[in-house]
């Protein structure tokens, strides 16, 4: 399990600093797209158009066929969530049984309520889920500055064993083998970073910014208990840590689509053409935490307010006259 050869999946801005990562850390490298144009102008420039200014590892070989990467020891997933599970269907059967396939994105797949995880096994049966996740922006994170993530795999050996891969001064992953816990930190903190975003967008304060994050992580950590979580992942690097990051900066899209809904904006205009994952997460988060019974009004009024049945003033009147009760 020395996993030399590492593939990259999507060369968004997340994937190109995936795959720098890994070349740093002294692995070949290979980064897919799906598009030959973008393939051979990153060639050309040794630079993402998705992250300008960032340049390319010297020895990361840049490809628009899919078969170049299946030969790899492990694949990185550097995908947007709701496109993970095509992607992992056009690699079933064409990569090694056991080659571990690691989720890099945050969500939860709208149409059926699968964790990355569940869509990796149900479309590439024969590899092995695994997935990596915490705090870290992909201009940090492609510039060498440094970060701290976690990646987890059922297998505490391959968990191990990929983390050595990767890792490097810079980049310093965490291994575990609570798969459902990282991935229910990555999904639920980019809705409550939405939420964290309008308090910024609305101009409410540092304070109410603080309480909005305090309480989005106990709805996180609610709703991480329903559904089987470690407590001690869930204050780590993949719940807390990330909520920490994604709830305090610009950088996080998911952040900016809030501030944008809170300086008036409407849902469809919040958007523009970014992605933003929380806004995919929000319904399906909601209707799993109502399916468990958890009380999630934070991520309640989220959903509600991108969904356009109830606007931002209405949303936060709705938290602010919430019944007193017990902290908890």
């Amino acid at each position: 399990m020395a996993f030399q050869n590492i593939a990259v999946l999507g060369a968004g801005a997340w994937g190109t600093a995936l795959a720098n990562v890994a070349a740093r850390a002294g692995r070949d490298v290979t980064l897919w797209t799906r598009d030959p144009r973008v393939a051979a102008d990153i060639t050309a420039s040794h630079e993402s158009p998705r992250l300008p200014g960032v340049k390319l590892h010297d020895g990361i070989i840049v490809t628009a066929a899919l078969e170049a990467a299946l030969t790899a020891d492990a694949i990185l997933l550097a995908l947007p969530a709701q496109a993970l599970r095509m992607v992992a269907a056009e690699i079933d059967g064409h990569v090694a049984p056991g080659t571990p396939l690691i989720a890099c994105a945050k969500g939860i797949e709208q149409q059926t309520g699968k964790f990355m995880t569940e869509v990796i096994a149900e479309s590439a049966p024969e590899a092995l889920p695994a997935i990596l996740s915490g705090p870290s922006f992909a201009a940090d994170v492609s510039r060498g500055l440094p970060t701290a993530v976690t990646l987890a795999a059922s297998e505490q050996k391959v968990a191990a064993a990929l983390a050595q891969a990767l890792g490097s001064a810079t980049f310093r992953p965490y291994h575990a083998t609570d798969v459902r816990g990282v991935e229910i930190g990555g999904a639920a903190k980019n809705v409550l970073a939405i939420a964290a975003g309008i308090v910024q967008g609305r101009g409410l304060g540092a304070s109410a910014a603080a309480a909005l994050t305090t309480r989005g992580f106990a709805e996180l950590a609610r709703f991480g208990r329903a559904y089987g979580a470690q407590p001690e992942t869930l204050t780590g690097l993949s719940g807390l840590g990330d909520l920490i990051l994604t709830c305090s900066s610009p950088q996080s899209r998911n952040f900016s689509l809030g501030v944008a809904l809170g300086q008036g904006r409407t849902p469809a205009e919040a958007r523009g053409d970014k992605l933003a994952e929380g806004a995919f997460t929000a319904p399906i988060l909601v209707a799993m935490a109502k399916q468990q019974n958890v009380d999630m009004p934070i991520a309640n009024a989220v959903a509600a307010v991108l969904e356009g049945s109830l606007d931002v003033d209405a949303a936060i009147e709705s938290l602010l006259t919430r019944p007193f009760r017990a902290e908890g």
